[in-house]
């Protein structure tokens, strides 16, 4: 019994490690690509609106897409039930994407008000270094050091193919 709790925490926890690697991968190009929508005209007359809220109205707007999209993901999950799996699949992995730029974005313009709130600091000084500890382990672990030298090998290998390609022209 101790046997199969180990393996189902060992694997909650690689799960869990893959889905913050995902929100690190996505988290800063996606708010890139929402700053720079951000520019347009009514998106900078919102952004404006949002950077200079109060504490607690600022972590509103921050939890509100989270909110928004319970519906989007119930109709993913219905959608699966109806035995439409890849629509729905596809469906949750689009809210995902979506969600995670909405929310890098509202955490870029909210964090100044945010960090003004005691707990909301504290806890997220205690997030960053349980997320980075974790991210340790995983980097530190077999699987993602040899993932690192397969992307290495590939990049080489297509680097010497591309340079072999254009040395032929």
């Amino acid at each position: 019994m101790k046997f199969l709790l180990r393996l189902v925490k060992a694997l909650f926890g690689w799960l869990l490690a893959l889905l913050i690697l995902f929100e690190e991968w996505g988290w800063e190009p996606l708010q890139r690509v929402l700053a720079w929508m951000g520019r347009w005209p009514g998106l900078r007359w919102i952004e404006g609106r949002i950077r200079v809220l109060p504490p607690y109205a600022a972590l509103a707007i921050f939890f509100l897409p989270t909110l928004l999209l319970i519906p989007v993901k119930l109709l993913a999950l219905w959608l699966i039930a109806q035995g439409k799996v890849l629509s729905g699949t596809l469906f949750i992995l689009a809210a995902k994407l979506i969600g995670t730029a909405i929310v890098a974005r509202l955490f870029a313009l909210t964090q100044p008000a945010l960090m003004q709130l005691d707990w909301f600091a504290r806890l997220y000084a205690r997030w960053i270094r349980w997320k980075e500890a974790l991210l340790a382990q995983v980097r530190a672990s077999w699987p993602w050091r040899l993932g690192r030298v397969m992307k290495h090998r590939i990049k080489q290998r297509l680097r010497r193919f591309i340079e072999r390609r254009n040395d032929a022209k």
